[in-house]
C-alpha cells in the first residue's frame, strides 16, 4: 500500500512539473512576443525620424540652392557647431575660444542668426 502512495504521489509530482514546464514555456512565448511588439514600434519610429531627418536636410539642400548659398561640408558642421554653442547661451568669446577664431568672425558667423533671434523676441514682447 506505501508503494501505491508513494508511486501516486510520484506520479502526480511529474503531472504537476510537465504542467508548470508547459505554463512557462507558454508565458516565455507571450513574453517573447510582447518584446517583439515593441522591438519592432521601436524600429517603425527610428525608421520615421531617419525618414524626417532626411526630409529636413533635402529641404536644407533646397533652401541653400535658392539662396544661392554655396557651403563645404566642413563650413556646414563648423557653422552648426558655433549656432548650437550661441543657442545653449555660449558667450561669442568663449565660443571663439572653443573653435580658436576671433571674436569677430563668430560675431559676422553669427549676425543672421542673432538678427532673427532679437526679432523673435520682439515679437514674443509684443504679444
Amino acid at each position: 500500500m506505501m508503494e501505491w502512495t508513494l508511486a501516486g504521489l510520484f506520479g502526480i509530482s511529474i503531472i504537476l512539473l510537465i504542467i508548470s514546464i508547459l505554463k512557462s514555456t507558454h508565458a516565455l512565448k507571450v513574453e517573447h512576443n510582447e518584446i517583439d511588439q515593441i522591438h519592432i514600434a521601436t524600429m517603425k519610429e527610428i525608421n520615421a525620424i531617419q525618414d524626417s531627418i532626411r526630409n529636413i536636410e533635402l529641404d536644407i539642400e533646397v533652401v541653400m540652392q535658392e539662396a544661392g548659398i554655396q557651403l563645404s561640408s566642413e563650413e556646414k558642421l563648423f557653422t552648426r557647431e558655433v549656432l548650437d554653442l550661441y543657442k545653449r547661451n555660449y558667450s561669442i568669446e568663449s565660443i571663439a575660444g572653443l573653435k580658436q577664431v576671433t571674436e569677430s568672425e563668430i560675431e559676422q558667423l553669427l549676425a543672421p542668426y542673432q538678427k532673427l533671434k532679437d526679432e523673435g523676441r520682439k515679437v514674443a514682447d509684443e504679444n
